[in-house]
């Protein structure tokens, strides 16, 4: 690929703008003024907890174990220092709570869960979906 060709008379300035039919959207260019103008009008969220309700917010639904397999972390990190502190701060409840799961034959015979080791699935709550909403409209 050959060197862009820059003008001359642009060659002693600090920086130079792109033409804008070379540069698409550049919407996360102010992420970390948005992050931190985010946080500090949300006191009780961390880095750690904005980020993985951006990585929830278009889930109906989930469970800690694929979760942690997708966000590439362990189990029990994610569940002690994340999924718990935003569960018991209102961003995040159980969608499907333990003992829940259907009690017809055919459920228990074509599942490997049944009541007594069905796993929890959790989503985000209103709260956490006005917060994550808020966060995209500083963006812009």
């Amino acid at each position: 690929m050959p060197k862009s060709t820059v003008k001359k008379s642009t060659m002693f300035r600090d920086m130079s703008k792109m033409p804008s039919k070379y540069v698409g959207h550049n919407h996360l260019k102010n992420l970390r003024g948005a992050i931190n103008e985010f946080l500090d009008r949300n006191p009780d969220l961390t880095k750690g907890y904005l980020y993985l309700m951006l990585f929830v917010y278009d889930l109906e639904f989930f469970t800690i174990d694929w979760l942690a397999k997708e966000y590439n972390m362990s189990r029990g990190n994610l569940s002690d220092r994340i999924i718990y502190p935003l569960l018991k701060l209102g961003y995040i409840y159980k969608h499907f709570d333990k003992l829940t799961p259907s009690q017809t034959l055919e459920d228990h015979l074509f599942r490997d869960e049944t009541k007594y080791n069905y796993r929890v699935r959790y989503a985000m709550s209103q709260k956490g979906r006005m917060a994550v909403q808020r966060f995209y409209n500083t963006l812009n």
